[in-house]
């Protein structure tokens, strides 16, 4: 799960760029990103998305909220180590105004 958050935007200097160094530093990323699917094409199992607005539905219904993801990619690993490994140097914090990648374990269902 890539997180995002308005202090690591502020902290990264992302708005701070002009148009022009903006899209350089996109054009980068997307390049990094692009080899970084490439280096782990065999682990991936979904590329996954971007991910836009969150509703919470509770018992009380259901509400807008904000909460810190960003972005989704399922990756096939031999551990939880490794796959958090693949993840070291990410484009989505190094280059983009990301925060981090949270690696979470797809366990069995119980019975």
């Amino acid at each position: 799960m890539y997180t995002g958050s308005p202090a690591a935007r502020e902290a990264s200097g992302w708005d701070a760029l002009n148009e022009t160094e903006r899209q350089a530093r996109q054009q980068q990323g997307v390049e990094a990103w692009g080899q970084w699917v490439a280096a782990h094409r065999s682990a991936i199992v979904d590329t996954g998305a971007p991910l836009g607005s969150t509703l919470r539905v509770d018992a009380r219904g259901i509400e807008s909220i904000h909460n810190a993801m960003a972005a989704f990619t399922v990756v096939q690993a031999e551990s939880h180590q490794a796959a958090a490994a693949m993840f070291e140097g990410h484009p989505h914090f190094t280059i983009f105004p990301g925060e981090a990648v949270e690696i979470m374990e797809c366990l069995p269902l119980p019975g």
